[in-house]
C-alpha cells in the first residue's frame, strides 16, 4: 500500500508525522480555546440577564 521511498523514507515519514502531529495540535488548541470563550460568554450573558 505504501510507496517506497527510497533512501528518502526516514525525511518523507518525518515529515508526515510532523504535519500530523502539528494539526492535532491545532484541533486540540481550537477545541480548549471554543471551551474557554464559550464559558466567558456564559458568564457575560447570566451577568446581563441579571441587570437586564
Amino acid at each position: 500500500m505504501m510507496p517506497d521511498l527510497g533512501k528518502y523514507a526516514d525525511t518523507v515519514l518525518s515529515a508526515y508525522a510532523a504535519s500530523l502531529l502539528l494539526l492535532v495540535l491545532l484541533v486540540v488548541l481550537s477545541i480548549r480555546k471554543g471551551r474557554k470563550v464559550r464559558a466567558e460568554m456564559e458568564k457575560v450573558e447570566q451577568r446581563m440577564s441579571r441587570n437586564g
